[in-house]
């Protein structure tokens, strides 16, 4: 993985826009070739080393240019599979992840992971082709309007019109793809442009006078919100993934330790602040931490970091943060009270404008101001822990805990060396719960779209991204079935991904629901019986191991950890495990349910109702 000051410059050289390859310095300026040969070439300039796809008769003739280039592809076994490959790349690297495939169903099959990218803001450029020119709107064979079913998912699209404007369109979507708030960029190109000849020219800068991110937040506004902190008792910081995508750690890090200031994380914001420091209060919302959630209910004054109030967050508004003043900072001005109005709105890049409130605390020497605050919510943290002694035998004797088993795998891991991805579902939840993560970027999950299938491609771009890390996998029966194919991809590729099954032979997350707010109505939320992933593992050239006795799952999980290739582990659990704490959708953040209190015993307590203010559905 990249270190920080390289992923700096990365960025200060997209915000410049330049290119983030050799740009204009390539063998082949002025020279003449096909549209085919110069989209390759194009993306030679950007320095892609890796693009992902899957080949059709439309981009042929790109594919036939990249025979002959040095640009690795990998071939997936779906479409899907390859743009959420590009997209776990492009999470572990900070560099757009390229992604190729073919008209029709080659690009709609690439949808679902489009907007997966797009609602976790995260640069893709994705190129699909497209019939020829002369047919177009007439229904050809494997024609499909891609740029118009996109459009709402994508940051901007493109159909090539003519070669003129071919080079200039990759620099642009590049550019678009990495600044402001990122996000994926589709180029759509007719395959007769692939077969037209032209003299190659890449741009070394772009001029987009419509496209203006801003990255200075206001000075006003930031006097403000540090006027805000001077006059707050009770500060928390609530920091989302927007801190992830611009590299604002340090300066989350420098606000909160100096200011003495709590912080909680989204399940996108996961990493920011390390594992083990002491003003981290992990995750909060529907599945977050008591002591967490209370802190989010009782502060004065919340320092909203690139999150965007998600209803995962929030739950009822009414109730949320009833007390705070609100400073909201984040890229995309569309963001801002579009959930919660913020007293202090700061448009801005969030390394940016930290660093600004940072340096005008100093001079207004502010020291110190949340350490009173921030003793209170470490006692909390003591009162209500995630997991406690004792309660495995109290819920599911003699079966594998989650909790357990995932505390292992955390305790495992090379916190600089490894990445974590999750599908989604209750097995997503244990993870940002149980899993520690001290590096942003290295806790790879489906967020805003919520992608049943994103797992295993995911890690699988992130292990060729980052080869010399451990990539694990922690998944679910349901979510792994949803792209298993891609284990093929794995073994091609000798990309030793770890893959961690929490088998419960159900759709666990709408299996829990079903049972605390549907009277246990089980309505086609069962799977049993499930394959036999070992011997599927088997099939695709992988070592793979089942485990069911909770003696033995440590064990289980060091051999996982030491295999020299790819491994499957089918971890059987309990179809009645729960996730823990809940506070369940729309409800009040203070009342969620399951929590453990150790000032009664170490047990599970229920701090909801069914009054009108916290209500359950």
């Amino acid at each position: 993985m990249m270190n920080l000051t390289e992923e700096l410059e990365l960025k200060r050289a997209a915000v410049a826009g330049a290119p983030l390859g050799p740009g204009t310095a390539t063998p082949y300026e002025g020279k003449k070739m096909t549209g085919a040969r110069a989209i390759v070439a194009s993306l030679e300039a950007e320095g892609v080393d890796v693009i992902f796809g899957y080949p059709g008769g439309t981009v042929i003739k790109i594919y036939d240019a990249l025979y002959d280039s040095p640009i690795r592809h990998i071939l997936a076994r779906h479409e899907q599979g390859a743009a959420h490959m590009a997209d776990g790349y492009a999470r572990v690297t900070g560099r757009p992840g390229v992604c190729l495939v073919t008209s029709g169903p080659g690009a709609t099959n690439v949808v679902t992971a489009i907007a997966t990218a797009y609602m976790d803001s995260v640069p893709m450029v994705v190129i699909t082709g497209q019939v020829q020119r002369a047919v177009i709107g007439t229904d050809a064979f494997q024609e499909a309007d891609i740029v118009g079913i996109t459009m709402p998912i994508v940051k901007h699209s493109f159909l090539l019109q003519s070669t003129d404007d071919l080079t200039a369109t990759v620099r642009e979507a590049f550019y678009i793809a990495s600044t402001g708030r990122p996000g994926p960029v589709l180029i759509d190109v007719p395959a007769d442009i692939s077969g037209s000849e032209m003299v190659f020219h890449y741009p070394g800068g772009v001029n987009l006078p419509s496209y203006r991110p801003t990255y200075k937040g206001n000075a006003k506004q930031i006097r403000q919100a540090v006027n805000a902190l001077k006059r707050s008792r009770r500060p928390l910081l609530y920091v989302g993934g927007g801190a992830v995508r611009s590299l604002a750690e340090a300066e989350v890090l420098t606000l909160a330790h100096t200011q003495q200031i709590p912080v909680v994380t989204t399940l996108m914001g996961k990493g920011v602040i390390e594992a083990d420091d002491p003003l981290n209060l992990g995750n909060v919302g529907m599945h977050g931490s008591k002591y967490a959630n209370k802190a989010m209910s009782e502060c004065d004054l919340l320092i909203c970091v690139g999150a965007r109030f998600s209803d995962r967050v929030t739950g009822n508004l009414a109730t949320f943060a009833p007390d705070a003043t609100v400073i909201h900072i984040d890229v995309d001005p569309a963001e801002i009270g579009k959930i919660r109005d913020p007293q202090i709105p700061i448009v801005g890049d969030a390394q940016i404008v930290l660093a600004g409130i940072n340096e005008q605390a100093a001079k207004a020497k502010l020291c110190g101001i949340g350490s009173a605050w921030a003793a209170t919510c470490a006692a909390w943290r003591d009162r209500w822990p995630l997991y406690g002694a004792g309660i495995e035998a109290q819920e599911q004797p003699g079966t594998i805990v989650p909790e357990i088993a995932m505390k292992h795998l955390s305790d495992r891991l090379d916190q600089d060396a490894s990445v974590v991805a999750t599908d989604v579902g209750q097995h997503q939840m244990w993870a940002l719960q149980h899993i520690d993560r001290s590096h942003p970027g290295s806790f790879l999950t489906s967020g805003g779209l919520g992608t049943m299938g994103f797992g295993l491609p995911a890690a699988i771009g992130a292990q060729i991204a980052a080869p010399d890390c451990t990539v694990v996998l922690v998944t679910g029966d349901g979510s792994f079935q949803m792209c298993s194919q891609e284990m093929a991809t794995a073994a091609i590729q000798k990309a030793p991904v770890k893959v961690m099954i929490f088998d419960n032979r159900a759709l666990g997350m709408v299996h829990q629901w079903q049972k605390l707010f549907y009277d246990g109505r089980f309505s086609e939320t069962v799977l049993d019986p499930v394959p036999d992933f070992v011997k599927l593992a088997d099939a695709y050239g992988w070592q793979a191991a089942r485990v069911s006795d909770p003696s033995k799952i440590d064990g289980a999980i060091d051999e996982m950890l030491a295999a020299d290739g790819p491994f499957l582990l089918d971890v059987a659990i309990s179809e009645n495990q729960n996730v823990f704490p809940m506070v369940p959708a729309g409800g009040n953040l203070a009342r969620p349910i399951g929590v453990i209190d150790m000032t009664r015993g170490g047990v599970r307590v229920d701090d909801a109702g069914a009054d009108e203010e916290g209500g359950r559905e």
